[in-house]
């Protein structure tokens, strides 16, 4: 959202011209509303009768009235918070929403001065990941595919990595939750919530799963509504009132948001160490070396590197229930299953082009301009590769396959699975070698 880049200077200016507060000075320059001459008037009227007031008081007491206070120093430029961006190319929803958040707050990378990419964030969050699970319900069968880090807490894991300073909070007070929100949009910050998406005004409730939620970005107000960035280019309004009722429909987190109150930005020190840890941790899920948190042992053999193994040996299974022959012999079920599962590896929130393999490559790249972590660059090639290899998978998956030569092309895409899988343990492998060798400087 395009604002001035002076504007707290603005809004102070103009809330000692007209007596208006600062939240409805900012309001009113952001939609342009004009000063009206009897709010100037109403403010010249306070003042002058604070300074009767003052005049008399001395008069009683002996003592000089105070002088009026130096008005609030205007914020130099260093201070000015630069303009919201508009998503670009975003590869992944909620490091391109947090890209966003944290370049309008002015946080950088210490390596290179810029704001921190998506990519880097995409990476401090867990980068990629993979799972796959099936659920039979009476009228439709899902396919659930997952390439980013999964399960830990993908936008808490970035959050934390980042290094930026977060004021984070929730309640059960929709008043409070509110409060809260006016309080970071005061301070000229864009504030991320968590809301239920079918609770959305502009969503048809009845195409989504009621449990489903996402972040948005409120980036500030226009009339009486909110603007929200919900990804798709343009900023949505919405009340405050449908804002609330999506954040409320949460169960877990209620009323959740986030925001970041300065430009703080990581250590050089302290960036290089969380990379590191984001890499590590990673690399241990897709080789099975770490412990999955949270998930019980009997499903293990459905993420990582197992998982993709697991996938190709269920495509190739044409006669058991566990075999997706027999699960999606169903016609309707097969084209919504596979309708399903190329939207997940499409879209941006739980998949993302080429499995976000290439994300991952550019992450490698741009975390070897950090000190000690140079040679993290020669394993960007095996992922740009894997990006290739994933996309040609996504390509396969046809929800409008004819049910009787389901059984063949399930059987092409797990000789893809199967090359996918070889070409991933290398790569995993190569790169804990280098993990093992690192000594960042200093």
């Amino acid at each position: 959202m395009a604002q001035p880049a002076n504007l707290k200077k603005l809004a102070r200016e103009r809330m000692e011209r007209t007596g208006e507060s600062y939240t409805t000075a900012r309001k009113n320059i952001l939609t342009d509303k004009p000063e009206g001459p009897k709010a100037v008037r109403a403010a010249a009227a306070r003042n002058y009768a604070k300074e009767a007031r003052d005049a008399r008081a001395a008069e009683k007491t002996g003592k000089k009235p105070k002088p009026a206070p130096a008005p609030a120093p205007s914020p130099s430029p260093a201070e000015e918070l630069p303009e919201y961006p508009a998503p670009t190319d975003v590869v992944q929803y909620d490091a391109g929403l947090w890209h966003r958040v944290l370049t309008q707050a002015g946080v950088t990378n210490p390596a290179t001065g810029e704001p921190m990419s998506e990519a880097l964030l995409a990476g401090l969050a867990g980068g990629i990941g993979f799972m796959v699970f099936t659920f039979e319900y009476e009228e439709v069968t899902t396919a659930t595919i997952v390439t980013r880090a999964h399960p830990e807490p993908y936008t808490q894991n970035l959050l934390t990595r980042s290094g930026a300073k977060v004021n984070e909070r929730t309640t059960g007070s929709a008043q409070r939750a509110a409060e809260y929100l006016d309080h970071a949009l005061d301070a000229g910050r864009a504030v991320v919530v968590r809301v239920a998406v079918g609770a959305l005004p502009w969503i048809e409730s009845s195409e989504v799963d009621e449990a489903e939620t996402i972040d948005l970005a409120i980036v500030g107000e226009h009339e009486d509504d909110l603007l929200v960035d919900d990804g798709s280019g343009s900023l949505m309004p919405i009340s405050p009132s449908d804002l609330a009722a999506a954040r409320a429909k949460r169960k877990k987190e209620k009323h959740w948001q986030a925001w970041i109150p300065s430009r703080r930005s990581p250590k050089l020190e302290t960036l290089t160490a969380n990379v590191l840890e984001a890499i590590t941790e990673t690399n241990g899920r897709l080789l099975g070396t770490a412990e999955l948190k949270g998930i019980p042992v009997h499903f293990a053999n459905r993420f990582g590197i197992a998982g993709m193994h697991t996938w190709a040996e269920r495509l190739r299974d044409t006669s058991t229930k566990k075999g997706w022959t027999q699960i999606f012999a169903d016609p309707q079920r097969l084209s919504a299953g596979l309708a399903q599962l190329h939207g997940f590896m499409t879209d941006t929130r739980f998949g993302g082009f080429g499995g976000l393999r290439g994300l991952y490559a550019d992450f490698l790249d741009e975390c070897a301009e950090l000190p000690g972590l140079e040679p993290l660059a020669e394993h960007a090639a095996d992922y740009a590769q894997l990006s290739a290899d994933w996309i040609d998978l996504s390509e396969m998956i046809d929800p409008d396959v004819d049910p009787e030569v389901r059984s063949e092309l399930f059987e092409r895409m797990a000789d893809q699975m199967e090359r996918i899988a070889q070409a991933e343990e290398r790569a995993a492998t190569a790169l804990a070698g280098t993990l093992a060798t690192l000594n960042p400087a200093g």
